[in-house]
């Protein structure tokens, strides 16, 4: 070698790579986390070649379902039978005794709230990542979110920041399953009880996880799932609410319909409640794609679990964290890069490993929750806060701050996890995610 010629430590580790793979000496793990080639964003050779099959989500059970609902003199879903078998295939899966199908997870969250006495002033402590759905049902309520910290990996709630968030006022903790990620049910429901608060479980990205082998939504008093038409089971738009807990289960019947107790039919409205009730057709395709969930969830935790430890090994990335005893549904997954680490940022990051075929995008949300402009304002109700304006707060969302929270969202990177691939194209994935990171290494 001239002394004068430029050859790179990453040069030299490629040409490296390539020789001992040559002589048989790398195994098929090691070589493909060896940056052997160029990247397909320099022009080299794209890593994730084989094509995806359609994604078919539906088909004759749900066609089944709908023709029987077809047949029907009513669609109302008060003991309608459509209604009557997602419910049960709904408690084959979680559970629970009282069960109230509604229109969308945020419905369940917002009877679920209601339900648990909920009032004005009262804080509720849940996750600053999350869609808006999580807090509506809080806000309208004229309750305070308040917004505790998450684990690095986990993107769940931190329990020792959410106990340092606990005061008089608190009432309720609402913990988001994240990516379908069980939270630390355990911790949460020790600091609940001991506290004498509500745990209301957001189990709307999770279902079919579970929870130290428990399914999810029956650690908490009462669970919450949505059937929009990203979630894992869904019927377009739709939610369901479950408790076990008679404090609060013989109540979510009301108040997802308009405060009627339709058990008493005495007609009269002892609660005040919207409608959030679901419909006959909406129940029939929810029920036959409860007849799937299982299949889902095993199939999607055993395909993000080995890209987890596929990529485990990799420079300057940090796989998704899943307890052991737990079931992670990945409803996408998420692993973090290190910028200390990389010779890149994330979008360039980004940018590789979508040339390289990987269905990847950064970050989740933009900001969290309490950093958008709703929040930032205060004007949640034609621009006006009613529960800060008669002092029933002193909450001010410009000053609140999760660091662990903004720098997931500033280092995430979210990969697309589905039960229609094969673990063949997953592999491929963690290879290409491996060939990227290994290229811009420190």
């Amino acid at each position: 070698m001239k002394p004068n010629s430029h050859f790179s430590r990453r040069d030299f580790l490629a040409a490296s790579s390539a020789a001992l793979v040559a002589a048989n000496l790398l195994s098929p793990e090691e070589s493909a986390a060896a940056p052997t080639s160029k990247l397909a964003l320099h022009g080299g050779e794209k890593t994730v070649r084989e094509p995806l099959p359609p994604f078919v989500r539906w088909g004759e059970p749900e066609r089944a379902q709908l023709e029987a609902m077809l047949g029907q003199d009513s669609l109302f879903y008060w003991q309608g039978p459509q209604t009557t078998l997602f419910i049960e295939r709904f408690r084959e899966i979680c559970p629970l005794e009282h069960v109230m199908t509604c229109s969308s997870g945020t419905a369940a969250l917002h009877i679920a709230v209601a339900a648990a006495g909920v009032e004005p002033g009262d804080e509720v402590i849940t996750s600053p990542i999350t869609d808006i759905g999580t807090v509506i049902g809080v806000l309208y309520q004229q309750a305070v979110p308040v917004f505790a910290d998450l684990g690095r990996n986990t993107y769940n709630l931190d329990p020792a920041d959410v106990e340092r968030r606990i005061t008089p006022k608190t009432k309720a903790i609402i913990p988001v399953h994240l990516c379908g990620n069980p939270c630390d049910m355990q911790a949460l429901r020790a600091i609940a009880d001991k506290h004498g608060l509500i745990l209301i479980e957001d189990c709307c990205q999770a279902w079919g996880a579970r929870d130290r082998g428990r399914p999810i939504g029956t650690s908490g008093h009462i669970a919450c799932f949505s059937l929009q038409n990203s979630k894992h089971v869904t019927c377009g738009d739709g939610g369901v609410v479950a408790s076990s807990d008679e404090r609060f289960g013989p109540l979510l019947q009301r108040f997802g319909d308009k405060g009627l107790d339709r058990l008493t039919r005495g007609g009269l409205f002892e609660s005040f409640a919207t409608n959030y009730r679901m419909s006959e057709p909406q129940a029939a395709v929810a029920a036959a794609q409860l007849s799937r969930l299982e299949d889902i969830a095993t199939r999607r935790a055993r395909l993000g679990n080995l890209l987890s430890e596929a990529i485990a090994d990799a420079a300057g990335i940090e796989p998704h964290e899943v307890h052991p005893d737990d079931r992670c549904v990945y409803w996408f997954y998420m692993l973090r890069v290190r910028p200390e680490g990389l010779r890149c940022d994330r979008a360039e990051f980004v940018k590789a490993l979508a040339a390289e075929g990987v269905p990847a995008s950064a970050g989740y949300i933009p900001v969290p929750l309490y950093g958008n402009p709703v929040f930032q304002k205060h004007g949640f109700f034609a621009g006006r806060w009613p529960v800060k304006e008669h002092d029933l707060t002193s909450m001010d969302y410009t000053q609140v701050s999760c660091p662990e929270a903004e720098a997931i969202l500033d280092t995430g990177v979210r990969v697309v996890v589905r039960e229609h691939m094969s673990e063949k194209y997953v592999r491929s994935l963690a290879e290409a995610v491996c060939k990227v990171a290994g290229h811009y290494a420190t």
